[in-house]
């Protein structure tokens, strides 16, 4: 049985992300509790707002011992949500230089939109590159909502599992081992994003 713990830093968008993972699965909790967080067989990380700020607060926080230890030496599965997944970089370059968690080698930088209007806000195809749990089940090039202005640029190409088309073509699915993260709002895709969680939350 999963026991899902939803990280909250004041990110704002954690009640309606619980709301969806609550659709699915009845033990969910809002925690940054460190019992919580090792009780839980499952982790998130959502995310709206700035990459500095929204380190400030993860930094304050959470319990960052507590959760390295979870991911990288008990291997639970984390998804990082927007922000959630941006904050995953070594790197990145929103308003000023901020350094990220550092858990994929890589930048966040703004999105090369042309004449296209900044956010990026609504509905786009999400193209898959390579077969992944995150996104078993779900038609290729199925829609997502999308609300950034930032894009995710690693080193390991290797770990992007699919991409999106704004002017340019930027990463909007990582993976690597039991870590994934996502560009879009899971919580605002309706039944593609349900789907997407409840694969993130199968044993």
């Amino acid at each position: 049985m999963s026991n899902i713990c939803i990280l909250d830093y004041g990110s704002g968008n954690t009640k309606s992300v619980y709301n969806l993972f609550e659709s699915i699965s009845k033990n969910v909790i809002i925690s940054n509790n460190i019992s919580d967080i090792e009780n839980s067989t499952h982790i998130v990380l959502p995310g709206v707002g700035a990459f500095g700020k929204s380190m400030e607060k993860i930094k304050e926080s959470l319990p960052m011992k507590c959760l390295f230890k979870a991911v990288f030496e008990n291997k639970k599965p984390f998804l990082g949500i927007c922000v959630g997944m941006q904050i995953l970089a070594s790197i990145g370059h929103e308003f000023q230089i901020n350094s990220g968690l550092g858990w994929f080698d890589g930048e966040i930088i703004k999105l090369n939109n042309d004449t296209l209007p900044l956010p990026h806000v609504g509905w786009n195809s999400v193209s898959k590159l390579k077969e992944s749990r995150l996104l078993d089940g779900i038609e290729n090039d199925s829609d997502f909502y999308f609300v950034h202005s930032y894009v995710f640029k690693p080193v390991n190409k290797n770990f992007i599992i699919a991409t999106t088309i704004y002017n340019e073509d930027f990463c909007s699915v990582i993976e690597c081992n039991n870590i994934y993260g996502v560009q879009f709002h899971p919580e605002k895709s309706h039944i593609a994003g349900k789907k997407l969680i409840e694969n993130f939350t199968c044993p």
